[in-house]
């Protein structure tokens, strides 16, 4: 008797070419796992009950951790040069970018509604997209912008 052993696939990698035909493998591919059903639907596993059993609690979590993995082999199926490209970019739009936050990080002034916590997330909110475009930042500059940019009300009574 022959036995019929099924070995997957390599999953498909996309490296910029044939869109369409790796979405078409990427598919099937996901189904063979039971994923492709998470892909396309924001639906939440039902929350666990009072006193679930250990077979309750392992299917939850498998069912809530479908949506990671469904991610993890996307991303890993496609190449680092197109995962760049996609999140940073290209070079050219990058720079652009960079300018771009550079200007709003220098125009940032503390509105006089606004509390300091607030107006500090925004800076660091600007800063944060800036390091994620791989620029360095000097936390030095960052104090010297909310120092230099408080409202009078906050320098006179405490400088």
């Amino acid at each position: 008797m022959a036995s019929s052993s099924f070995s997957p696939a390599t999953p498909p990698v996309f490296n910029g070419e044939g869109y369409h035909i790796w979405v078409v493998k990427m598919r099937t591919y996901l189904q063979e796992f039971d994923l492709w059903e998470v892909v396309n639907s924001d639906v939440e596993p039902e929350p666990l009950r009072a006193n679930p059993t250990v077979a309750q609690m392992k299917q939850y979590s498998e069912e809530k951790s479908k949506k990671h993995k469904a991610m993890s082999c996307i991303q890993n199926c496609v190449s680092d040069d197109k995962l760049k490209e996609e999140f940073q970019g290209t070079e050219r739009t990058r720079q652009q970018q960079l300018l771009n936050l550079r200007r709003e990080f220098e125009n940032l002034k503390m509105k006089e509604e606004e509390t300091v916590k607030k107006y500090s997330d925004r800076i660091m909110a600007v800063i944060s997209s800036i390091r994620l475009l791989g620029e360095q930042f000097d936390e030095a500059r960052i104090v010297e912008k909310v120092l230099s940019t408080l409202p009078e009300r906050y320098c006179r009574d405490h400088f």
